[in-house]
């Protein structure tokens, strides 16, 4: 547990390094908090940088050894699932946003108005609290009482754990993952829609062109989203299946949950924050606006 700590509090470090300037510019600039776009990304990066703060705790507290009440791990857990869930539904925000802007842009600001941006959001973060809400509920109900009882409180222990209770908290836990690569899949196809019914209006000239590193730079960050699932459950099947021994599961459980989940949220703000320019340059005027100037003192003739 303590090697991997390593890649969950370097991805911490390099968010909350980038995401709370990006947070500012966004913010601080009204023009720029008026878009739509711009709204879902700080969202997006305040998402991924509360989910990177709860983990890399549950992880510290582990490693030191340190014993979480049961009400307070319940409450990180689900705050995990909250923070991972509005991520998800952030992801799915913008690309319809990215959809109107492009294929109706007449129309694109009666129908995603600036007033109707916020309450877009709150309506994404009561929309991912009603699944882990859901989920929760049937693991408290469900839950029986066995002769092992962990003390620790870690994600990776809690997924396999998982797989060793009945028939409905597992059905339950595939069904939670599968919800997700189903999700992951449909932005995709969204994205690849898009690149269809935008290839005759000349905007993918060339392989540097500025739609082209966009949508790859959004193809990447959800490819980095969709692997760890689709690796979690693929090891989920297999261990349910006694194909996997529980050294390796728990082994492949702690990669995905340390490294590659944790990895595009480490990187988003990054990809994300550099690529639009309003932000880059808001970023670069603050950055000088800091920059201390020396002034020489006067020299007196005599």
């Amino acid at each position: 547990m303590k090697m991997f700590l390593i890649p969950t509090v370097a991805c911490f470090i390099a968010a909350i390094i980038v995401t709370p300037s990006i947070l500012f510019a966004i913010f601080s600039n009204f023009s720029i908090r008026q878009e739509t776009r711009f709204l879902l990304l700080g969202n997006a990066l305040i998402s991924d940088l509360i989910y990177l703060f709860l983990y890399t705790t549950t992880c510290v507290c582990t490693v030191i050894n340190l014993k979480i009440p049961n009400i307070a791990c319940a409450f990180l857990l689900f705050s995990l699932a909250v923070t991972y869930c509005g991520g998800v539904l952030t992801a799915a925000g913008m690309v319809i946003d990215t959809y109107l802007a492009i294929l109706w842009p007449l129309h694109y600001f009666s129908l995603l108005p600036p007033s109707r941006a916020k309450r877009l959001l709150i309506l994404l973060w009561v929309s991912s609290s009603i699944l882990p809400a859901i989920l929760f509920l049937v693991l408290y109900f469900t839950q029986k009482t066995g002769p092992c009882h962990p003390d620790v409180c870690s994600l990776p222990v809690i997924l396999l754990m998982t797989l060793h209770a009945d028939e409905t908290v597992r059905l339950f836990h595939i069904l939670f993952i599968t919800a997700f690569l189903l999700s992951f899949s449909l932005i995709l196809c969204c994205y690849l829609v898009l690149c269809f019914k935008t290839r005759g209006t000349g905007i993918w000239k060339g392989v540097s062109s500025r739609a082209s590193v966009t949508f790859s730079m959004h193809h990447a960050i959800l490819g980095f989203h969709f692997l760890p699932m689709l690796i979690l459950l693929a090891e989920s099947l297999l261990y349910i299946n006694e194909m996997m021994d529980l050294r390796t599961g728990m082994m492949l459980t702690s990669i995905i949950c340390n490294v590659l989940i944790v990895l595009p949220k480490g990187v988003s703000p990054y990809l994300y924050g550099f690529r639009y320019r309003k932000i880059y340059k808001s970023l670069k005027l603050f950055c000088k606006f800091k920059r201390p100037h020396l002034v020489s003192p006067a020299q007196r003739y005599s």
